[in-house]
């Protein structure tokens, strides 16, 4: 499984969050978009969690 974090570029910002100062960090599990965060400590909580979750499901089948 792929999990990513990455800060949201600014061009997919909307104009009232970047005058605001608004950060958003994405996560992406298989290249789709799960989660935004203001906070990119809790992004990355929530990529820990996934692929915890992920590894649980593949040790119950093997």
């Amino acid at each position: 499984m792929t999990v990513k974090v990455t800060e949201r570029d600014d061009s997919r910002m909307s104009h009232e969050g970047l005058a605001a100062g608004i950060r958003i960090w994405d996560v992406h599990q298989q290249d789709m978009l799960v989660g935004m965060f203001h906070s990119e400590s809790d992004a990355h909580r929530y990529r820990i969690e996934l692929e915890t979750l992920e590894q649980q499901r593949e040790s119950r089948c093997a």
